[in-house]
Order: structure tokens, then sequence, then C-alpha cells
């Protein structure tokens, strides 16, 4: 991975000083997208297929020209991820990405747009060769990852979200370089023909699910990914309205009915097949199991394991098929986490509720200083086996995530048989219906309202009149 974002960085400063200039992406450039590509696409959830992902190429290759990377829209791979996790990026060598999950937020056509411009524009403008980072424990548990996962032997079983080490390419832009980026993408959007006053309705748009976050996890500073990386304001909201308006375009493309047409069907949330959060609980049907994680600690469903992440410590959760004991499985996860491996004391056995548990400790160097790994692995029976890998400061052992070691659980027959995905349903409006009325659909059992307006972009005393269309998340 280090390799893989040190070469992006080298990729990006050989962008051209004015991106308008350039007629064509350079070899060196294809090359190095399409060396990252997999690996993104993986910690993604893998790219989805279907008119939805056809749509969102079309769009997507159409605003990314404007950038003048380019002149063909041949030259790019526009990819909808199978992912829940808010987020869309672009990286050298014509690579834009968008997430099922952000895509579920948009209410038009020139919004999608809006956001692949900006991440366009990140690239044209050579943000990743400026980025600076801050050595965390996060960047220690990106470079284990794929070993946890990988070299175990363990195979990919849980699958979406963003991993780690995609964290580490696609974060960390300055709040100047974001405005940039915002720029161009009003640019690129009026360019484009499209209404360049749908960047600032797209930054409300995240404003307003930030709000709804908040008001249903309790949680204030909790905010769609691609928000948290792309700081958000009432001051941001204005400045786009104002680049709008520079523009001198009044008015373009939309696309309501065309964008909602798309997205149809698509599946919102977390997918059962491949892991889901209900509450503060991680479920996986398909393996009958489930997990508590603790207060204050978010959670990335990744291709390759399902990552836990909090302020005092991390964890990584990933499994598959168990060769030999379950003592022999923890070893080989403590030989796999790095190069040399991780040595460690004792294996010790116990049972958490009906499994069997295995588990050890030891500690690892980083640049975040002396770190405190501990490996509990689960057998599942089968020939299968689950583990989680903790790391916490030196000296703090297990640490915070004590009860999640001891919640893993084997989820009932009927519930995994019956575990079904959220989807996205677009109805039409009817004389009668109100905000109120048909927000009774939403397969919520608190805020139904609320959600309801967020996600359809409406206010509180915003009319809804007969013939118009609205989203619904329904089961």
């Amino acid at each position: 991975m280090k390799t893989l974002i040190l070469a992006l960085s080298l990729a990006t400063t050989a962008l051209v000083a004015t991106p308008l200039s350039a007629q064509s992406i350079s070899e060196g450039d294809k090359r190095i997208g399409a060396q990252a590509n997999p690996e993104l696409v993986a910690q993604y959830g893998g790219a989805m297929k279907g008119p939805a992902a056809d749509y969102v190429a079309r769009v997507g290759r159409r605003i990314a020209v404007q950038s003048g990377l380019s002149n063909s829209e041949r030259d790019f791979t526009v990819t909808l991820l199978d992912s829940s996790v808010e987020n869309a990026f672009a990286i050298p060598g014509g690579y834009v990405y968008v997430t099922r999950g952000l895509l579920a937020l948009m209410n038009d056509e020139a919004e999608l747009a809006s956001v692949m411009g900006h991440e366009v524009g990140h690239v044209a403008a050579r943000h990743a060769a400026s980025r600076q980072r801050t050595s965390t424990i996060t960047s220690v548990l990106a470079g284990l990852a794929g070993a946890v996962a990988g070299n175990s032997g363990l195979g990919s079983l849980v699958g979406r979200g963003a991993g780690v080490g995609a964290d580490l390419i696609t974060k960390g832009f300055s709040r100047s370089q974001e405005y940039q980026a915002d720029d161009l993408g009003v640019r690129y959007l009026a360019s484009g023909g499209y209404d360049p006053t749908a960047a600032a309705d797209m930054l409300a748009q995240l404003d307003a699910t930030k709000s709804l976050t908040a008001k249903t996890t309790g949680q204030t500073n909790s905010i769609p990914t691609w928000a948290s990386t792309h700081p958000n304001s009432a001051d941001r909201v204005t400045r786009a309205e104002n680049k709008a308006r520079e523009t001198g375009r009044q008015g373009g493309e939309r696309n309501r009915a065309a964008f909602l047409a798309a997205i149809d069907g698509l599946v919102y949330g977390d997918d059962p097949a491949k892991g889901y959060m209900e509450g503060r609980v991680f479920k996986l049907p398909t393996e009958r199991l489930s997990f508590a994680v603790p207060f204050n600690f978010t959670v990335n469903n990744g291709d390759a394991a399902v990552t836990i992440a909090g302020s005092n410590g991390q964890a990584i959760f990933a499994g598959g098929k168990a060769g030999g004991t379950l003592a022999a499985h923890v070893d080989s996860v403590f030989r796999g986490l790095s190069q040399n491996g991780v040595g460690h004391g004792q294996i010790s056995t116990t049972k958490v509720g009906d499994l069997p548990m295995a588990y050890s400790f030891g500690q690892a160097n980083s640049n975040a200083g002396v770190l405190d790994v501990g490996v509990f692995a689960y057998d599942f029976g089968g020939g299968k086996a689950f583990h989680f890998v903790t790391l916490t400061r030196s000296g703090a052992g297990i640490g915070p995530f004590e009860p999640l070691i001891n919640s893993m659980k084997r989820m009932s027959e009927e519930e995994a048989r019956t575990a079904r995905p959220m989807r996205i349903k677009v109805v039409t409006v009817k004389a009668g219906d109100t905000a109120a009325s048909l927000s009774k659909q939403m397969a919520y059992g608190d805020y139904q309202l609320d959600r309801f307006l967020t996600i359809n972009g409406l206010g509180p005393d915003a009319p809804l009149r007969a013939g118009d269309k609205v989203k619904l998340v329904v089961r």
C-alpha cells in the first residue's frame, strides 16, 4: 500500500499545471491508475453492474472531460461502488468513483455530476502531490489490513465499504484545496451544460444528512464520509452559490426524472448478504454470526475485513476457512501481520457463549509508538474460524474491546434466513398525499418523517404536488 500511495503522488505531480490544456491522459498515469483501481474497488465492496452503474458512468464521463485531463470520454473509467458508505473520489489515470451510499442521497443528475466534477477537480489541480498526513494508529492498521485478511489465507469473506487503505488515498485534502475543487466542479457543471447551482444543493444535502445522523444516533460528530473528508459548512454552501452566479449561466440540465429512474430499486444501506449494522450490532447472515460494536466506534465493512475504529483503539474482523486447530489459526494471524510477523505470548482458550475461542497478545512497533496487539479467534464449526485483531496503545491490552470480544454469537436460522436489504423505491405523489403520510412507508421504526424529508432534499414545509416523484426506503 505504501508503494501504491507513493506512486499515485508521483503520478499526480506529473500533471500539467493548466488542466484545460491537456488532450489525453499520459500512459504513465494510466498505468498507475490501473494498478490502484483493483484494490480501491475491492475495498469498497466491488463494482456494481446494471442500469444504475451504466448511468453513473455516462454522467461521470460527460463531466470528467470538462476538466481538460482528456478530451475523450473513453479515457475515463467511472465506477459505481457497492458500498453504503457515502463517498466519492478520483485518482490519476482517469478513474472516478462514487458509492451507492452517496448516490442515494442525491436527487438529480446535476448533483451527481457536481460530486464527480469536484473529485476530478482534485486530480486536475494536483492536490494529492501536496497532501500531508499525520502518523496515527490508522496508518498502522492500513498496513496490517491486507495481512490480516489475505496473508493468513482467510480470503475475502465480508464485503462492502471503505477499507482503511483506500482512505489513505482518498482523504486528507486541506480546506483551500476543497475550495479549489469546489470552484472547478462548478465550472465543469456550467461548461458541461448542467445547472451550476447543483453543487451548492449537494453540499446543503450533505449538511442535512449530517443533522439527521446526529439526531437519530445522538452522535453529533457523526457525518457522511464524503462530508467528513470534504469539510462542509454554511459558508461553503454560500460560496458555491456565489461561484455558480459567477459562471454567468442561468439554469441548465438537472435531469431529475432520468436520475430517479436509474436509482429506483437500488440497495440502500447495508446489504445483508455482505453483512450489515442493526443499531450497534453487526450481523453477517450468510455465516450466522453477529457482534456488538462499542459506542463511539465507527464501522467500515470492507471487501476483505470489517474495521472498527475509535480514538483509543482499532480492530479488524475477518475470517474464513480454518486450517488446523484454533490455536494454530491465532498463530497464523500473528505471523501474517507483517513481513516478519508479530511475536505473541501464550495462546489461551475459553468459550464465548457456545463458541470456542483462542486468544493471545503481542506488541508491534510503529511510528505511532508501541502498540498492544491482540488476536481473538472463534471456532464456528464446519472448518470455519473468524477472528478480531485489536490495536491499542502500549499498556492498554484489550482496552475498550472487551465488550466487543465477548459479544460474538450465532444468529438464529430464522433471523439469518429472513434478512433482506432495504431499497430505494421511487413513487409518484397522488392527490392527498403528504410528506407525513408517505413517510409512514419508510422502513424505519423512528424518525420516519425526518428521514423522508432528508433523503428527498425537502424542507419541513415543502409542498408535494400530485405527479411529483419522491424516494422511499423500503424492504
